[in-house]
C-alpha cells in the first residue's frame, strides 16, 4: 500500500508539472518580450546583442534568462538584472516593472540612463536590491519607492536628483545600505529616517539638504557608516548620535553646524573615522575623544573651536591622521601627542598656539607630515624630529621659534617640502642642511641664519624652490647650483652675498624666478643669464653690478618684471629691452646709464611701470611713446632729458617729482612749462600736435563727466655712500569726487586700519574690506598682500587689476575708484555693492529665491555686455581670464557687476599672448591645459559655464563632465532649471531655452567654434 501511493503522487506530480510547463515558458517568453520592448527604446550598444529572440539572428536566445546581464530563478523567471559599468544609454520610461513580478535584484549603475526614475517602480514588490547609481537620473525620489519594503540596498548616488526625501523612504524597514549622496536633494532631513532600525550604511552626502540633523537618528542603533557632509546642515550635532555602539564612521565636514561638539561623542567606542570640518563648531574639543581607542582619523580643522589641544587625545594609540588646523585653539601642544606611536600627519596651523614644541614629537616614528605654521610657538624645534627618517613635509613658519636648525634634518633623506621662514633661527646654514633627492621646496627666509650658500643645494634634484632671502648669509654663490635643473625659483635676496653671478646660473632651464636684490655682487651679469628663457621674473636691484646691461637679456621674451636698478650699470639701455613685450614692471633707476632712451620701447606695450630715474639720459622722450597705453606709473627724473613730454595718461597725470632734475622738460604737466616751441631736435611733423595738445586736453576734460586727479609721491633719501630707496615710497591715484590723500586717510580710520570685524572676505591675494566714509558713502576696499615683499604674484595681481580698470567704464563693471601701493597697505577701493557676489547668493536657499528667472537673465545680459565691452571697445582689448559666479557682484536691484580683475591680460595684436593658467578650476577654458594661449574665447567659455550655472542654480559640474553629449536639444530645459525655484512663466521660459542654446555653443571644446561675446550680445539683444 506504502508503495502504490508513493506510485501515485509520484504520477500527480509529473502529471502537475507537465501541466505547468506551457505556463513556465509563456511567462519567459512574456518577460522576453517586455524586456526586447525597454531594449528598443535604449542606445544600441553590443552588451545588449544576446537580448534578442529572432531565429535569423546569430545570437538568438529564446529565454532572457541567457541573456547577458540577466539571472533567472529556477522557475526561468528574471530575479535579477546586473548592467553596472557599461555605458548604456536610455531612460526607464519603458522599463517592464509589472511584467518582472519576480525581480529582486536590479543594478543599473555606473551607465548614462537620464530622465526620472517612474513611480511604477514600486510595482516591483520582491525588490531586495536596487541601484541606479552614478547615472543621469533627475527630478525627485519617487515616494512609491516607499512600497518596496523588502527592499534592503538603495543606491541612488551620483546623480542629479532634486527635491527632499520623500518620507515614505521610513517603510523600508528591512534596508541596510541607503546611499542618496551626489544629488541636489534640498529640504531637510525627514526625522522618519530614524525609523530604519535595520540600517546598517547611510549616505546622503554632496546634496543640498539643510535643517538640522534628526536627533532621531540617534535610533539606527545598528548604523555602521554616517555619511551626511557636503551638504547645507545648520544647528546643533545632537548628542543623541552618541547611542550608535556600532558606529564606525561619522562624516558631517563641509555644512553649516554650529555649537559644541558633544562630549557625548567620546561614548562611540566603535568609532574609527570623524570629519567635522569645515563648520562654525566652536566651543573646545572634548577631553573625552581620548576615550574613543579605535580613532585613526580626526579631522576637525576649519571651524571656530577654542581652547587647548586634550592632554588625552595622547591615548589614541591607532590614530594615523590627526588635523586641527584654522581653528583658534590656544595653550602649549600637549606632550603627550609623543605616544601617537601610529601618527602619520599632524595638521596644527592656523591657531593661536604657543610655548615650545614639546620634544617628545620626535618618538612619532611614522610622522610624513608635520605643520604648525602661523601660530605663536616659541624655542626650539626638536633637536630630533626626523629621527623616524619618514619625515616628508615640516611646515613651521611663521612663528617665533628661536636656536639653530635640527640637526636630525640634515640625514632626513624623506624630506619633500621645508618652510620655516618668518622665524628667529639662528645658526650656520653651511652646516645645518645635507642632500636632499626628493625636496622640492624649502623656505628659510625671514630669519637670522649665517654661513654660506652649500654647494650642496645642486645635488637636490628635484629641487624646484629655494628661499633663503632676509638673512645673514655671505659668501658667492656657489657654480654648483646650477646642476639642480628643476629649480623654478630662486630667492636669495636681501644678505650680505658677494662676488660675480655665476655663469652657471642658466643651467636652471626651468627657472622662473631669480631675485638676489639687496647683496653685494659685483661684475657684469653674465651674457649666459639670457639663455634662460622662460624666466618671469628678474630681480637684481641693490648690488655693485657694474659695465653694460647685457643684450642678451632681450631672449628673456616671457619676462614681465625686471629690476635692475641701484646698480652701477654704464653705456646705453640695449635696444633688446624692446622685445620684452610682456613686461609689466621695467626699473632702471640709479644707475649710470647714458645715451637716449631706445625707440623700440614702443613695443611695450604690457608696461604699466617704468623708473629711469637718476640715470645720464640725454635727449628726447621719443615720441613713439605716444603708443604705451597701458602705461601707468612714470619716473624720469634727474637725467638730462628735454623737449616735449608724451601726452599718454601716464606723463600726463604723474607729479613733478616725476621729472625734476632734466634739462627743459615741458608739456601739459603740474609744475612743467607748456611747450609753445619746437624742441631743438626740430620734429616739424610734431609742431601742431605739440601746440594744440594742451588746448585739447582741456577741452577734452571739461566735457567728461569722470576727471583724472593723480598724485603721485615720492620720498628718497640717498646716502653718501650706498643710495638706496626709501621705504616709505607712496602712491596713490583718486577719481571722481575723492581726493587721494583724504580717501586714504578716511580708509583707515573707517577699517580701523583693516580690522577684521570689517572683513567681507579673503582670497589667495588679499582680502575684501567694507569702509564707510564720513560722507556717507560705502566702499569696497580690496586690500593686497603687502607688495614690498617681493611676491610677484601678488604684485602682478595688483598692478593686473589697476591697468585693467583704470580707463574701463561700463555700468556691468564694478566702479572703480582708485588704488594705494604704499610700504603699509596697497589696496584697490570700489563702490560697495550690497548684495554681495552672485557665487553667495545662489549658495543660500532663501537668497537664491529672491533671485527668479527674470533677475537671472537680466544677470546673464549684464554679464555679456560687460565681456562684449572688455573684448571689443577697449583698446587694446581685455581678457578678463576668471569669469565666475564669485567675481560677479550685485547691487539692491539685483543688476550684475563684473569684478575682479587681478588675472585680466591686455592682448597684444601683434604678439604670441602666451600665458600662465589662471583662473577658477572648472571655469577655465579647456585648450589653456596645453596651448597657453590666451583668447577672448577663454572669457566666452568662461561665461557659459557661468550662465548654465545661472541656469542650474548652482556650479553644472554634471553637464560638463562630458561635453561631447551636451546639446540643447539633449538637455530639455526642464531638467536643468533650479528647483528652490517656481517654474518660469512661458515667456520667460523661451528666453531660457534660448540663452541655454547659446550656453552650449560657448562650452564648444573648440575656440574657434565659440560666437564672439559680440555676436553673443547681438543674439541676446535681438531674442532676449
Amino acid at each position: 500500500m506504502k508503495s502504490l501511493a508513493l506510485l501515485a503522487w509520484a504520477l500527480l506530480f509529473c502529471a502537475t508539472s507537465l501541466c505547468s510547463w506551457p505556463n513556465v515558458a509563456s511567462d519567459s517568453a512574456a518577460e522576453a518580450s517586455a524586456i526586447l520592448k525597454w531594449k528598443a527604446s535604449l542606445q544600441y550598444h553590443s552588451v545588449l546583442l544576446s537580448w534578442n529572440t529572432s531565429s535569423r539572428h546569430p545570437n538568438a536566445k529564446t529565454s532572457p534568462c541567457a541573456w547577458f546581464g540577466i539571472h533567472c530563478n529556477r522557475a526561468d523567471s528574471v530575479r535579477r538584472i546586473n548592467l553596472t559599468g557599461y555605458g548604456v544609454e536610455g531612460m526607464l520610461h519603458s522599463f517592464p516593472f509589472s511584467s518582472l513580478p519576480n525581480l529582486a535584484e536590479l543594478d543599473l549603475s555606473t551607465n548614462e540612463f537620464y530622465g526620472i526614475i517612474p513611480p511604477q517602480i514600486g510595482q516591483l514588490s520582491k525588490l531586495t536590491y536596487l541601484d541606479l547609481s552614478y547615472n543621469m537620473f533627475t527630478g525627485q525620489i519617487p515616494p512609491q519607492i516607499g512600497h518596496l519594503i523588502h527592499l534592503e540596498t538603495l543606491h541612488l548616488a551620483g546623480n542629479q536628483l532634486n527635491g527632499s526625501i520623500p518620507r515614505e523612504i521610513s517603510r523600508l524597514k528591512s534596508v541596510t545600505e541607503l546611499a542618496l549622496c551626489g544629488n541636489r536633494l534640498n529640504g531637510s532631513i525627514p526625522a522618519s529616517l530614524g525609523e530604519l532600525s535595520q540600517l546598517v550604511s547611510l549616505l546622503l552626502y554632496d546634496n543640498f539638504l539643510s535643517g538640522p540633523i534628526p536627533p532621531e537618528f540617534g535610533n539606527l542603533t545598528n548604523l555602521s557608516e554616517l555619511y551626511i557632509d557636503t551638504n547645507r546642515l545648520t544647528g546643533l550635532i545632537p548628542s543623541s548620535l552618541a547611542n550608535l555602539k556600532n558606529l564606525n564612521v561619522l562624516y558631517l565636514f563641509n555644512n553649516s553646524l554650529s555649537g559644541n561638539i558633544p562630549p557625548e561623542l567620546g561614548n562611540l567606542e566603535s568609532l574609527a573615522e570623524i570629519s567635522l570640518y569645515k563648520n562654525n563648531l566652536s566651543g573646545s574639543i572634548p577631553s573625552s575623544f581620548g576615550d574613543l581607542r579605535s580613532l585613526r582619523l580626526v579631522h576637525l580643522y576649519q571651524n571656530q573651536l577654542s581652547g587647548p589641544i586634550p592632554v588625552e587625545l595622547g591615548n589614541l594609540k591607532y590614530l594615523v591622521d590627526l588635523e586641527l588646523s584654522e581653528n583658534k585653539l590656544s595653550g602649549s601642544i600637549p606632550a603627550s601627542l609623543g605616544n601617537l606611536s601610529n601618527l602619520e600627519i599632524l595638521f596644527l596651523r592656523d591657531n593661536r598656539l604657543s610655548g615650545s614644541i614639546p620634544n617628545e614629537i620626535g618618538n612619532l616614528m611614522k610622522l610624513t607630515v608635520f605643520e604648525i605654521d602661523h601660530n605663536n610657538l616659541t624655542g626650539n624645534l626638536p633637536h630630533d624630529i626626523c629621527r623616524s627618517r619618514s619625515l616628508q613635509n615640516l611646515t613651521a613658519n611663521d612663528n617665533h621659534l628661536t636656536g639653530p636648525i635640527p640637526r636630525g634634518l640634515k640625514n632626513c633623506t624623506t624630506l619633500q617640502r621645508v618652510d620655516l621662514q618668518g622665524n628667529r633661527l639662528r645658526g650656520n646654514i653651511s652646516e645645518g642642511f645635507g642632500v636632499y633627492p626628493n625636496l622640492k621646496f624649502i623656505d628659510l627666509s625671514d630669519n637670522e641664519l649665517y654661513g654660506e650658500v652649500s654647494s650642496k643645494w645642486g645635488l637636490c634634484t628635484s629641487l624646484q624652490s629655494l628661499f633663503i632671502a632676509r638673512n645673514h648669509l655671505t659668501g658667492r654663490i656657489p657654480d654648483e647650483i646650477g646642476d639642480s635643473h628643476q629649480i623654478g625659483i630662486l630667492d636669495l635676496s636681501s644678505n650680505h652675498l658677494f662676488g660675480e653671478i655665476p655663469k652657471e646660473i642658466a643651467k636652471l632651464t626651468s627657472l622662473l624666478h631669480l631675485d638676489l636684490n639687496g647683496n653685494q655682487l659685483s661684475g657684469s651679469v653674465p651674457l649666459e643669464l639670457g639663455l634662460v628663457s622662460n624666466l618671469l621674473y628678474l630681480d637684481l636691484s641693490k648690488n655693485r653690478l657694474s659695465n653694460s646691461i647685457p643684450e642678451t637679456i632681450g631672449n628673456m621674451s616671457l619676462l614681465f618684471h625686471l629690476n635692475l636698478s641701484f646698480n652701477q650699470f654704464t653705456q646705453r639701455i640695449p635696444i633688446q629691452v624692446g622685445k620684452l613685450t610682456v613686461l609689466v614692471l621695467l626699473d632702471l633707476s640709479h644707475n649710470m646709464l647714458s645715451g637716449e632712451i631706445p625707440t623700440q620701447f614702443e613695443s611695450l606695450q604690457s608696461l604699466v611701470v617704468l623708473n629711469l630715474s637718476y640715470n645720464n639720459l640725454s635727449g628726447e622722450i621719443p615720441a613713439t611713446f605716444e603708443h604705451l597705453r597701458g602705461l601707468y606709473s612714470v619716473d624720469i627724473s634727474y637725467n638730462q632729458l628735454h623737449g616735449p613730454i608724451p601726452t599718454t595718461q601716464a606723463f600726463q597725470i604723474a607729479s613733478i617729482e616725476a621729472f625734476r632734475g632734466n634739462k627743459g622738460l615741458c608739456g601739459n604737466a603740474s609744475g612743467l612749462p607748456p611747450c609753445t616751441t619746437l624742441s631743438n631736435k626740430g620734429h616739424n611733423n610734431r609742431t601742431l600736435y605739440v601746440v594744440m595738445f594742451p588746448l585739447l586736453l582741456v577741452a577734452s576734460l571739461s566735457i567728461s563727466s569722470i576727471a583724472l586727479l593723480f598724485t603721485f609721491k615720492k620720498r628718497k633719501k640717498v646716502a653718501d655712500d650706498e643710495r638706496q630707496s626709501s621705504a616709505g615710497d607712496e602712491i596713490f591715484f583718486s577719481i571722481s569726487s575723492f581726493n587721494g590723500k583724504i580717501l586714504y586717510e578716511e580708509i583707515i580710520r573707517a577699517t580701523k586700519d583693516f580690522d577684521a570685524q570689517y572683513c567681507l572676505g579673503k582670497g589667495g591675494y588679499g582680502s575684501v574690506y567694507k569702509a564707510e566714509l564720513s560722507s556717507g558713502d560705502v566702499v569696497a576696499v580690496k586690500k593686497f598682500h603687502q607688495l614690498h615683499t617681493g611676491k610677484m604674484a601678488d604684485q602682478r595681481q595688483f598692478l593686473n587689476e589697476v591697468r585693467a580698470l583704470v580707463d574701463t567704464r561700463h555700468r556691468n563693471i564694478v566702479k572703480f575708484y582708485g588704488f594705494c601701493s604704499a610700504a603699509d597697505h596697497s589696496f584697490l577701493v570700489y563702490k560697495y555693492l550690497d548684495r554681495g557676489s552672485l557665487g553667495s547668493v545662489l549658495g543660500n536657499d532663501e537668497e537664491s529665491k529672491k533671485l527668479d528667472w527674470n533677475k537671472r537673465v537680466n544677470v546673464v545680459k549684464g554679464v555679456v555686455h560687460a565681456l562684449s565691452y572688455l573684448h571689443n571697445d577697449c583698446s587694446p582689448p581685455i581678457v578678463h581670464r576668471d569669469i565666475t559666479s564669485n567675481n560677479i557682484l550685485l547691487d539692491l536691484e539685483y543688476e550684475a557687476h563684473l569684478s575682479d580683475f587681478g588675472t585680466a591680460k591686455l592682448l597684444n595684436p601683434d604678439s604670441s599672448n602666451w600665458t600662465n593658467i589662471a583662473g577658477t578650476y572648472g571655469y577655465i577654458a579647456p585648450e589653456l591645459s596645453y596651448s597657453m594661449k590666451v583668447t577672448e574665447k577663454c572669457d566666452v567659455y568662461s561665461f557659459g559655464v557661468l550662465a548654465l550655472e545661472l541656469i542650474v542654480g548652482r556650479y553644472p559640474d554634471d553637464f560638463l563632465s562630458d561635453l561631447s553629449i551636451l546639446t540643447a536639444e539633449r538637455i530639455p530645459l526642464n531638467c536643468v532649471l533650479d528647483q528652490r525655484l517656481s517654474p518660469p512663466q512661458p515667456e520667460v521660459e523661451n528666453k531660457l531655452e534660448f540663452i541655454l542654446k547659446v550656453v552650449v555653443s560657448c562650452l564648444d571644446n573648440n575656440p574657434k567654434s565659440r560666437p564672439t561675446m559680440h555676436v553673443v550680445s547681438q543674439l541676446l539683444f535681438d531674442r532676449i
